[in-house]
């Protein structure tokens, strides 16, 4: 019996050997790809893309897909999605909304843990998350590495980020945040375009343009 317990107590160490060694390889590669997606990022002066955003509650049974455009320059953004214009200058949060014809101007609360920095969103890996590479898969003819982030701050909304990066170009594919409260949101990107001249003027909301919207400051 000594000798049986002894065999299997040195099975279990073999493999949680192999696990461990699994794991480690899973992170290193998966690490290797973020940061030449950083590195390729950071490149780019400008990013304009469109995309489309979903949000599903399975519980609820709740599924919603729309459109949007992006446009970002440094940390400065302009969001358009549901009828709502988000601009960032880098200093204050101008929000549009069309149908009340008002807008809204806040700064950024660093403590929101609610949303995604848009700004960030092509660079979120990079801090506050381990991750761990997944695989290599195709989708609609497009083959791309799977890396899942989970963050380190456990009191998150969300338990893990799941990314998809073209395999081709090492661009951003997709978006997933798996929320605790059973609400997912995903970001597919469907086009992007680089170091297009953008001026800076597009990042902030210029009421001479809309003279008959209602600002509210909120700072």
């Amino acid at each position: 019996m000594r000798y049986i317990f002894s065999f299997a107590l040195l099975g279990a160490i073999f493999i949680n050997t192999i696990a461990q060694d699994d794991y480690e390889q899973n992170v290193k590669k998966a690490k290797e790809i973020l940061d030449k997606v950083s590195t390729k990022t950071k490149s780019y002066k400008t990013i304009s893309a469109d995309f489309t955003f979903s949000m599903e509650n399975l519980q609820e049974d709740i599924s919603e897909t729309n459109e949007g455009t992006i446009l970002i320059k440094g940390d400065k953004y302009k969001v358009s999605l549901m009828g709502v214009d988000t601009y960032y200058d880098g200093k204050a949060i101008y929000t549009y909304m069309k149908e009340a014809e008002e807008v809204n101007i806040t700064e950024p609360d660093p403590e929101d843990e609610e949303t995604l920095n848009p700004a960030t969103i092509f660079t979120i890996y990079e801090t506050g998350f381990k991750y761990k590479y997944i695989g290599e898969k195709t989708e609609n003819g497009k083959t791309f590495y799977e890396i899942d982030l989970y963050p380190e701050n456990r009191d998150k909304p969300y338990s893990r980020i799941k990314l998809k990066i073209l395999k081709d170009d090492l661009q951003l594919y997709s978006l997933r945040q798996v929320g605790k409260d059973g609400n997912n949101y995903t970001v597919v990107v469907k086009s992007m375009k680089t170091n297009i001249p953008l001026d800076d003027s597009i990042f902030v909301f210029d009421p001479s343009k809309h003279p008959d919207v209602d600002v509210i400051d909120m700072r």
